[in-house]
């Protein structure tokens, strides 16, 4: 009766320790699957801020791209305009054809012959007058002026640009046509004044007057930007 008494406490002993095992094995296995999610989670949240961090800077990459390109537009926009304001584009636009010939008549005795044959500043008094109203744009025999433009006699020609011509000149210019044709037709002006001399002048007024580009150097050695400053 006393065995059995002690095999009854060693079974219930050893029933105490397999439940114990298996509710610490239970824990384990639970807590192991909670640290898994937890771990999993983890992860996740890692991989939403690197692609958030991505967007951000992919973003970011655009907006300076979308900036660059705008102030490349820009950029393009005012080369051209220089372009523009340093005669470097052809043009083209309503304006007048001047046709400058020299004198047919016969040199009367004791009369001085240059009269009767185009000068330079024959040349420059029609181009004053044209410009005085309002040309945007001269050439002569397809030499486009510009501000450093010359113009002179060289023996029995005339120097545009470095580029000898002799008559017949063409003179181009754009702008209002009845204002440039009035400028130069106006009584005491320059038609007048040249046919005295027989000199020709033929002005054709024109809706598509066609102007090339300036095609000569336009280095500056000598000038150099500096700040606005008032001269004493």
């Amino acid at each position: 009766m006393k065995q059995f008494r002690q095999g009854g406490w060693m079974i219930a002993l050893v029933c105490i320790l397999i439940g114990f095992m298996i509710a610490v094995q239970f824990r384990t296995v639970q807590d192991t699957k909670g640290s898994l999610s937890q771990q999993r989670i983890e992860e996740l949240s890692d991989r939403l801020l690197q692609t958030e961090h991505e967007r951000d800077e992919l973003g970011e990459e655009l907006r300076k791209m979308q900036a660059a390109a705008a102030e490349d537009a820009g950029g393009s926009a005012d080369r051209e305009m220089l372009r523009y304001r340093a005669a470097l584009l052809p043009l083209t636009g309503e304006g007048v054809i001047v046709r400058m010939d020299d004198s047919t008549k016969k040199v009367k005795s004791g009369e001085n012959p240059n009269l009767y044959v185009i000068h330079d500043d024959d040349l420059l008094r029609v181009i004053n007058e044209l410009r005085a109203a309002g040309a945007e744009a001269i050439s002569v025999n397809g030499q486009r002026l510009i501000g450093t433009s010359e113009i002179r006699c060289a023996g029995p020609t005339l120097s545009v640009n470095n580029v000898r011509s002799s008559a017949p000149f063409e003179i181009r210019a754009i702008g209002d046509k009845k204002s440039l044709e009035n400028s130069l037709k106006m009584r005491g002006g320059v038609v007048e004044t040249l046919s005295v001399w027989g000199i020709q002048l033929d002005i054709t007024a024109s809706d598509d007057v066609y102007i090339p580009p300036y095609r000569g150097s336009i280095r500056q050695t000598y000038a150099h930007e500096t700040e606005e400053r008032t001269e004493e």
